[in-house]
């Protein structure tokens, strides 16, 4: 490539008050650092999404959007979740930059890993992924859990990267296509990979959380994780066709079995059998339901067509 590309480091931040005055420094350090490269250009950006927070967040952006040209900010109308903000800020770049990158704002993702994912978009690769090389920072249950996820919907049928959570580099020509993707439950780590073009990864250490407290307990891990599956997969309603079928086998075996039973005269009243078949039935017919329930909801969500998120306030002229 003959000119350097416009890079925006796009960032959601859900009441980071704590952690934000640390870790905007070392955004606008790594910035000032490619730019000194020559490896991206002057007009590059390190971009806040404010994900409605209830604390400072908001006027902490601000605050450094005054202080530094590098530095801009857009505030959501409410909180809308961590992907929808990290839409939010992905499609506000798209028309203004060459490529994003993005990143969480408590400072565990390897920031010098930029470096790295500039080089392979210089060489033609239009994503780049972040990937974990090890989980050491992670607790045994952090890490069995996460793994475990990942090895489940690949599973699953979804085409997903292995240890990438949302750390990645994203042409402008790939969000252009993305787009395009209308749906309203999103799991961007599982639809990246469905867009194509060229891609590579970048091996990385994650470190500790710098400062505050981390948004994602076990209750909203879990949360991302079905919505991830139900999203990118139809597979848990086949798996349920499959059930069904084998236990309507089986009935129909115990059934030859009971009137095989009765008509030789060795009928004797079952009542413990009797109350595991029909706890047994009852329990997958209510797993059943419940799963098919969450598809039913998704679509009734899909055909709403509700805007994913809605821009109250930003730090900059539009016209720029």
């Amino acid at each position: 490539m003959n000119n350097t590309p416009t890079l925006y480091i796009v960032i959601p931040c859900y009441n980071e008050q704590a952690v934000l005055p640390i870790t905007a420094p070392l955004f606008l350090n790594k910035i000032t650092s490619l730019i000194n490269k020559n490896k991206i250009s002057q007009d590059s950006k390190v971009l806040f999404v404010n994900d409605g927070s209830k604390d400072d967040t908001w006027q902490i952006i601000k605050s450094l959007s005054n202080e530094n040209i590098h530095y801009e900010g857009i505030t959501l109308s409410r909180n809308r979740g961590h992907q929808n903000a990290l839409l939010a800020g992905l499609m506000e770049a798209k028309d203004r930059c060459d490529i994003t990158i993005s990143i969480d704002c408590d400072g565990q993702d390897d920031i010098n890993a930029m470096d790295e994912m500039v080089d392979n978009y210089i060489n033609g690769a239009e994503i780049v992924y972040g990937v974990r090389s090890k989980r050491a920072t992670d607790t045994f249950f952090k890490r069995f859990t996460a793994e475990s996820f990942y090895k489940l919907i690949k599973w699953m049928g979804a085409d997903i990267v292995y240890n990438h959570a949302d750390y990645r580099l994203v042409s402008s020509k790939v969000l252009n296509e993305f787009a395009n993707f209308k749906e309203v439950n999103i799991f961007l780590r599982g639809m990246f990979p469905l867009v194509g073009f060229k891609s590579t990864c970048v091996y990385y250490e994650r470190n500790e959380r710098i400062a505050g407290e981390s948004h994602y307990p076990l209750k909203k891990m879990l949360a991302l994780a079905f919505d991830g599956i139900t999203s990118l997969s139809v597979k848990p309603i086949r798996l349920i066709t499959g059930l069904g079928v084998c236990i309507s086998v089986l009935s129909f075996l115990l059934i030859i079995y009971a009137l095989v039973s009765f008509f030789s005269g060795n009928v004797v009243a079952g009542w413990s059998s009797s109350l595991i078949a029909t706890c047994f039935i009852g329990g997958i017919q209510l797993i059943s339901l419940g799963v098919i329930g969450e598809y039913v909801g998704k679509i009734y969500m899909e055909t709403k067509q509700r805007p994913k998120y809605i821009i109250s306030e930003k730090t900059f002229d539009e016209d720029k």
